[in-house]
């Protein structure tokens, strides 16, 4: 098929493009188009205007600010995913994209894009509400912060209004010598993820753990931070009975959704499987990078 009729707006500054998501009615945003283009070929979305962001450059870039990363929101997958920032202060996203769809796709995909799309099943946004993401968005009234924990709206909605466009994300810098892990089972390579697993982690000379983040997708419309095992487990060996109490606490979980092809028990098997996988070598990592 192919897409209904719409209007075309290249804008080539972020002023632009708040005006026309003001002013426009039934607008969509391109971002890379890896998600949303497909969608409109099935007529799934049929948006009367069409505002594409891929020349505004101001919207893509990668800094450090003090103590987090900052991404734009139109920064390629696949420039994150070779970033020298990102691979010195936040392995983990590094990591992470090695599961991210293929190459190609990573070359286009945006990192704002799969955050507004917001597929529960997404890599991207399971690694940033791990690293305690906080999400920038601006419209012609200013801009304003929203927290990972607080972006997801509903199933694939995030916490956006009308006339708003996400600018970027602060992602925070853990300390050198931190671990971390992601692992995530999936149907085949470059598919979503069935559930995924973000694990960080660091520990003290004797190796006990000093702080601890597990965050998960694949089991609810946005990523799960598992906070009763990250607050629990402070203080404990990072060892194999850590390790085990977290597999403990991930069995327990709630509302976990299912569909025609994964029921709930078997996501939350995952996630108890997985976890246990990326707490080993998330604190492996952590007693090397302590020594």
């Amino acid at each position: 098929m192919k897409p209904a009729p719409f209007k075309y707006y290249s804008p080539t500054t972020l002023h632009e493009a708040l005006e026309l998501v003001a002013t426009l009615d039934n607008a969509k945003v391109l971002a890379g188009g890896q998600s949303l283009m497909p969608m409109m070929n099935f007529r799934f979305v049929m948006p009367d205007h069409l505002i594409d962001l891929n020349q505004i450059k101001e919207m893509a870039s990668i800094e450090r600010r003090e103590n987090c990363l900052f991404v734009g929101a139109m920064t390629r997958q696949r420039a994150l995913e070779t970033s020298p920032l990102a691979r010195e202060f936040a392995p983990l996203i590094v990591e992470a994209y090695s599961h991210v769809s293929h190459r190609q796709i990573r070359n286009r995909g945006t990192y704002g894009g799969s955050l507004c799309h917001l597929d529960p099943s997404s890599e991207q946004p399971c690694f940033t509400a791990a690293l305690d993401g906080v999400i920038e968005v601006a419209s012609r009234n200013g801009t304003r912060q929203i927290p990972m924990a607080e972006w997801t709206s509903m199933y694939m909605t995030p916490a956006l209004a009308e006339d708003e466009l996400m600018t970027g994300a602060h992602l925070a810098i853990w300390p050198k010598g931190h671990g971390s892990a992601f692992f995530e089972y999936s149907r085949r390579h470059g598919d979503y993820a069935i559930v995924a697993v973000a694990v960080l982690a660091t520990v003290d000379a004797s190796c006990r753990i000093t702080r601890l983040v597990i965050s998960i997708c694949g089991i609810s419309a946005g990523p799960v931070r598992l906070t009763t095992a990250e607050l629990e487990l402070v203080g404990m060996e990072a060892d194999e009975g850590a390790v085990v109490r977290a597999m403990s606490i991930a069995e327990s979980l709630d509302d976990v959704m299912e569909d025609a092809h994964n029921s709930a028990d078997y996501r939350r098997h995952l996630v108890k499987v997985l976890t246990a996988r990326a707490m080993r070598v998330a604190f492996q990592r952590a007693r090397l990078g302590n020594k």
